[in-house]
């Protein structure tokens, strides 16, 4: 089961974060997610438990508990949404000419 945690405190180890998550079960791994350049937390990250039993109950137990000062957000993970991130706005892609425009003509002029 994987498992996000947020609200981390930015000075939390991954060894912390496993040791807080053992005490319901076996921790297949942990993964605090950081800034590429700057190597800091990112304030979130994510815990894999083999067994479904183990973490749902590794969710209910830390889920607004205390840790470092701050209270863990503790939920299932879910997956990402298609698309990633910046949703599907921008412009329209139009077809030859450039289109639009009084006239129909397809943005072409004609002599």
């Amino acid at each position: 089961m994987n498992i996000y945690v947020g609200n981390l405190a930015y000075t939390i180890s991954e060894e912390d974060l496993q040791k807080a998550f053992e005490g319901f079960g076996k921790v297949a791994s942990v993964n605090i997610i950081r800034d590429q350049f700057s190597n800091q937390s990112k304030g979130f990250g994510f815990v894999e438990m083999p067994e479904q039993a183990e973490g749902l109950a590794a969710i209910s137990g830390l889920n607004g508990k205390e840790i470092n000062g701050r209270a863990l957000n503790v939920n299932e993970a879910r997956p990402r949404e298609e698309g990633g991130r910046g949703g599907g706005g921008g412009f329209k892609k139009r077809g030859p000419g450039g289109g639009g425009g009084a006239g129909g003509g397809g943005g072409r002029r004609r002599f």
